[in-house]
This record gives C-alpha cells, sequence and structure tokens, in this order.
C-alpha cells in the first residue's frame, strides 16, 4: 500500500510528471484564467469566454486549496472560482462540511449558529452543486462531488450529503488543452530497499539529493545498487548485482474538447452529453544509466523487484477550475534467465516516452503509447552458456480525483546470451595430453517494453462507460549492443 502524506494538502508548483503533487511547475510569467475569475459570490458572469480555449497550467501556490463550483442548468450557471473550502470529508458516507473563507483571511469562516436541517444560509451551496476541490482533509485525492442534499448548519460550516459525478459538469461545451510538468519536490517517497537515494533540482537553484549528484531542472532521479541472489552452483566470483539510477521529467497532458451534444444534436436532434473529445496520459523525458554483474539465480518466468515508491498530486488550473491530478511511480529491477550465463554489462539510455488514452465520440477510448530512445553500452562481457533478461524500468499510474485512468510501464532491459560446445580428446594408449577446444557465440542486445492498460475509472471525463480495462498494446524495440566469438 502506498503512504499517503499525513498533511491535508501537498504544496503546489512553482515551475514540472511516469513510474509521477502536490504542485506542477510552470513559468512564473503564466497568469492563468482562474487568476481572471470572479468570485462565485461577487458576481454571476460567466467565468470563460465560449469562444476561446480554457488555460492549463500549474496551479498557482495561492490556489491550492481552491474550490469552483457549477450549477448544471441553472442561468449562469457555468464553473467559477468560488470562496466555498471543503473543510471536510468523509469517504465512506460520502458526506462535506462547506465552509466560506471570508475576505481578506486565509481561514474558513464557520456559520456560528445552526440552522435546521434541510435549510440552506444564504451565500452557502445549494442542492445541484458541483464541486471541484484541490486536496482537502478527507479528501487528500481531491474532490468533484455533487451535492444532493443541504444536512444543516454546524460549527464549522455547512453539511452537505455528496454523490460522484463528471468534469463534463464543470466543463461543458468549453475546450481546454494542456501540458503542466510535475514539480520533483513535491513527489512522496517510500524506499523499500535499503540502498536507495533520491534526488531533484528546480528552479531558484534548489537541489535535494547526495553530494555531487547532477540532476537536470525539473527532474527526479533515483539510484539503486543491490545484490541479488546468485546462481546455485556459481562460484564466489560469480556473486550477482543490480546498480544505476533512472531519472525522470514528468509531465501530465490533459485535454477536454468541449460538448458531444454541440455535434450530435445538429445531426440527429439528440441530446448527447459529455465531451467530444478527451485525453489524459503521462510523457516527460528518461535517463537511465545501469548494471549487471555476476551470474544471478534467474528463473524463466521474470522476477520484479521494486525498489521505490513515489506519489504526487499535481493540481492542474483548467480555467477557474482544479484538476487534481494523481500520479504514482513504481521503480523496479526485473530479471528471468536460465541461471547459467555470467554477465559484466552497463548501459546508457536517453529518450523520450508518452502514454495515455485520448477518446473521440467515433472511436471512444483508444490507447497512446510512444517511445524513442537512444543506448549505447559501457561495458560489455558474457562468459558460459545460458541467457538473461534483466530491466531497470518505472511503472507510472495516472488519475483524476482519485480514480486511477491510465497505467503505463515503461521496461527498459539489457539480454544477453551465449551458446557454445567445448570438447576433448585423448589418443587412445599415449601418455600426451587432451587436446581442449572450445568454441561458440555471445551477443548483448538493449531494447525496451512500453505496455499499459485504460481504466474504466477514465468515464470521469463524462464520456460512455468502458466495460473493461483496454490494453495499451506493447511498443516493443531491440537493438544489439555488442557480440563476439569464444
Amino acid at each position: 500500500m502506498r503512504k499517503r502524506p499525513s498533511r491535508a494538502l501537498v504544496p503546489a508548483l512553482a515551475a514540472s510528471a511516469l513510474f509521477l503533487a502536490a504542485g506542477c511547475s510552470a513559468d512564473p510569467g503564466q497568469s492563468s484564467a482562474a487568476a481572471r475569475t470572479p468570485d462565485a459570490g461577487a458576481s454571476a458572469t460567466s467565468t470563460a469566454n465560449s469562444d476561446q480555449p480554457l488555460a492549463v497550467a500549474a496551479a498557482p501556490a495561492a490556489a491550492v486549496t481552491s474550490t469552483a463550483v457549477a450549477r448544471p442548468g441553472a442561468a449562469g450557471g457555468k464553473a467559477r472560482k468560488t470562496s466555498l473550502k471543503v473543510k471536510s470529508y468523509d469517504s465512506h458516507t460520502r458526506r462535506a462540511v462547506i465552509s466560506t473563507v471570508a475576505k481578506g483571511t486565509s481561514s474558513p469562516s464557520p456559520t456560528g449558529t445552526p440552522t435546521p436541517a434541510g435549510t440552506r444560509a444564504p451565500g452557502r451551496t445549494a442542492v445541484g452543486d458541483v464541486i471541484a476541490s484541490a486536496p482537502a482533509p478527507g479528501a487528500p485525492d481531491g474532490l468533484l462531488a455533487k451535492v444532493t442534499k443541504v444536512i444543516g448548519e454546524t460549527a464549522h460550516g455547512t453539511e452537505v450529503q455528496t454523490a460522484p459525478t463528471t468534469l463534463d459538469t464543470l466543463l461543458g461545451g468549453d475546450d481546454a488543452k494542456g501540458t503542466v510538468p510535475v514539480d520533483p519536490a513535491s513527489f512522496d517517497v517510500e524506499r523499500l530497499l535499503p540502498d536507495v537515494k533520491v534526488s531533484w533540482a528546480k528552479t531558484g537553484d534548489i537541489h535535494s539529493g547526495p553530494e555531487g549528484t547532477k540532476v537536470p531542472l525539473g527532474s527526479l532521479r533515483v539510484d539503486v545498487a543491490t545484490k541479488v541472489a546468485t546462481a546455485e552452483g556459481a562460484p564466489a566470483s560469480a556473486d550477482a548485482s543490480v546498480s544505476g539510477f533512472v531519472q525522470v521529467k514528468p509531465e501530465v497532458d490533459f485535454s477536454y474538447g468541449g460538448g458531444a451534444s454541440t455535434a450530435a444534436t445538429a445531426s440527429t436532434g439528440s441530446t448527447a452529453s459529455g465531451p467530444g473529445a478527451a485525453y489524459l496520459g503521462i510523457s516527460g523525458d528518461w535517463t537511465s544509466q545501469w548494471a549487471l554483474k555476476g551470474r544471478a539465480g534467474a528463473t524463466a518466468k521474470p522476477v520484479r523487484l521494486p525498489f521505490a515508491k513515489l506519489h504526487a498530486d499535481p493540481v492542474l488550473q483548467v480555467g477557474p477550475i482544479p484538476v487534481v491530478v494523481n500520479l504514482d511511480l513504481t521503480c523496479y529491477f526485473e530479471i528471468s534467465g536460465d541461471g547459467r550465463v555470467t554477465v559484466d554489462v552497463e548501459q546508457d539510455l536517453k529518450g523520450d516516452f508518452k502514454a495515455g488514452g485520448t477518446f473521440g465520440t467515433a472511436a471512444g477510448w483508444t490507447p497512446v503509447n510512444e517511445s524513442h530512445m537512444d543506448s549505447s553500452p559501457v561495458r560489455t562481457s558474457v562468459t558460459t552458456a545460458g541467457s538473461v533478461k534483466a530491466a531497470l524500468g518505472a511503472q507510472a499510474t495516472v488519475g483524476l480525483y482519485g480514480a486511477v485512468g491510465v497505467t503505463a510501464d515503461l521496461a527498459p532491459y539489457l539480454r544477453g546470451e551465449a551458446a557454445g560446445t567445448v570438447t576433448a580428446t585423448t589418443p587412445v594408449g599415449s601418455g600426451t595430453k587432451s587436446d581442449v577446444a572450445a568454441s561458440g557465440s555471445w551477443a548483448l542486445y538493449g531494447g525496451l517494453d512500453l505496455s499499459g492498460t485504460l481504466q474504466i475509472q477514465l468515464a470521469i471525463f463524462g464520456t460512455p462507460v468502458i466495460q473493461h480495462a483496454i490494453p495499451l498494446g506493447t511498443l516493443h524495440r531491440e537493438w544489439k549492443l555488442a557480440d563476439g566469438k569464444m
């Protein structure tokens, strides 16, 4: 199980993506649509120009506790930024307490005097309101819900009953598209092996990690070095180990393409709802450098050993709406083979990747699966006959408001194999020494596999429900690093 942060909110990004917050990074000069949105209690003016797409950017630091409210079907009911805050939420009962932040203060202002159940104080939330909130107490993944009942006023705010809802109830016919880097400092890290080191760098010359570790701005690096089981019967000199690092600069890709009803109504007269297009995915730059040495006690079935789990909840500001993205990254190594070959190999790998799901009214949800990598061998050596394959990869999951939508597994690997024969001949009746001859060949390969699934929870966009998980398919590439003769 992943460890959840003990704090209720995770700080937002100042400026950066899985396998991945408390916030996302953005250009300090950028201004979001949220900053230009009037408060819900002050104006009924629409928050977005329907002719212009909504801005998608990292939520500014002042907006990581923000809330947006829409009243679908009501005049002026489009989503807008509001002074309402989610004071607390119970995921079991789906009850929330909503309070108001008084202007000029940072603390919620309770009502002071409780009112009878079912009544609503002026300026408070009402039945039918759709609420989108950044991470809040009891809702660490953010909250997207519809108010179904106003229970009454309490000393802490208005208690309401809620039900799940979808993003189209907030975004309606608007368009939004953007790619937002994830702040590497926002990840909560769970180390699963003793010798795991985490490093990152961000703007302002801020760096975390071992002394001398160089990490590009916006990147997160995880180093590991560990011994692995040695094959039975292997000599002491064939002790097996894996070492290296995974470095990733993750970005969240988000888009929403207007209402499906626009095209459907014009052609069929129907009243279809939901978006006409949508996309959710993770992308970024990838660098890894790692080594496999010795004779690992491998088996035909790959054995996976995770060595670090990371979690972040970046808040995207989509116009006035805080869209909370939940990102998990699990770094692992995996070994398979026959346990007979001894190797000493190291590989550098650099490139990028992109994985996600895209929606269109004609095709429904379809996978996006891309990766471009360049590798170079640092050292290569194979002895004895046999085969081995080892991967140092990361599995990323990305979702919205606690609902996982996409799982992607990027696994760069090394594969070595050797084949040969050894013959010995001793002349009959002679006292001469036996003639021994060895012959054979070996080869080393680099490669990568990118796979994953689209989950049913992608329906959070308001699209038709996926009946079952959709495989991303496997993107497979392999190239020769070195070969030779024995």
